[in-house]
């Protein structure tokens, strides 16, 4: 125990110490700790946000980690190497590409292609490309934005010129009075129909009464004799018929008198010597009547 100095177990703690920070590094990296995956090289033209310990995702499945990225300063392509799960099969044709999302956080996508009889074999090199995503699609819809930006001042300004008006607020206000209107009116109208809900019993039974009236007047018409009163309206009508006829024809006393212009002539002058007759007994009666005490006659 003589060799367990205090000096070698501080050597001991720091030598264990470094080797958990190790392990515990390349876990946080997202490395496997005790299985050797297969390490692939991925080659891009542009890598821009893409770093070592970015977690590379196949199918949407995390599926292992960039260990590091180094230039190639002869060839000008940046070269990352990839930790890949031994257990996925690369098939020949496979890429990968960058995405950012909106974060900022860079992640690797394989796209894996349709031959899985041909695989890569571990430290093949897999071509890379940077994808859009997220980013990318904002990116393209700025300089539509910017177009937008003079119109979206114009609308603001025409919205807080109308905000501004006075005719906006009296609108408002009228609308306000309106809407009080039609309160009033509605709970008016609820009233109304309250107290019709209230009387339509009574018009009911008196709807009834009618109805029962009009049903008995029915039952009393049909129990006229509307043919036999026909029968008589018709022989009245013939009646009438006859006189007409019997007045427009000259035969017959009426006839005659309605006809006949001697007979009209006759008592024209019989009316007017009866006239002349009136007037002059009216003037002269003592010429006509006689009366005396002691029976002695006027000349």
């Amino acid at each position: 125990m003589k060799y367990f100095t205090k000096e070698v177990k501080i050597a001991l703690v720091a030598i264990v110490g470094l080797v958990l920070l190790y392990f515990g590094m390349n876990f946080l990296k997202g490395q496997s700790l005790f299985a050797s995956d297969n390490i692939y090289i991925v080659e891009f033209d542009n890598a821009e946000g893409l770093s070592g310990a970015a977690p590379i995702y196949a199918d949407g499945y995390r599926i292992g980690t960039v260990l590091d990225t180094k230039y190639d300063y002869q060839r000008h392509v940046i070269v990352a190497r990839a930790d890949v799960d031994k257990a996925l099969h690369l098939p020949v044709g496979t890429t990968a590409e960058i995405s950012t999302d909106l974060m900022g956080n860079s992640r690797v996508n394989l796209i894996l292609a349709g031959t899985p009889d041909n695989l890569l074999k571990p430290g093949d090199i897999i071509k890379g490309a940077v994808s859009e995503g997220a980013l990318g699609q904002v990116k393209a819809m700025v300089p539509a934005i910017e177009q937008m930006l003079p119109k979206l001042d114009s609308i603001l300004a025409s919205i807080n010129m109308l905000l501004a008006d006075p005719a906006l607020a009296n609108t408002l206000h009228n609308a306000q009075k309106i809407t009080d209107n039609l309160t009033v009116s509605t709970r008016e109208l609820n009233k109304m129909l309250a107290d019709l809900n209230q009387r339509v019993p009574g018009i009911a039974e008196k709807a009834d009464a009618t109805l029962a009236n009009t049903e008995k007047l029915t039952g009393n018409l049909a129990a006229l004799d509307l043919a036999g009163t026909m029968a008589k309206v018709d022989k009245t009508l013939a009646n009438v018929e006859t006189l007409t006829k019997t007045l427009n024809s000259r035969e017959g006393t009426v006839g005659l008198l309605l006809h006949d212009k001697g007979l009209y002539n006759n008592m024209t002058a019989t009316m007017a010597a009866a006239d002349s007759l009136l007037v002059d007994l009216k003037a002269h009666p003592k010429r006509y009547v006689h009366f005396s005490l002691f029976g002695r006659k006027d000349k």
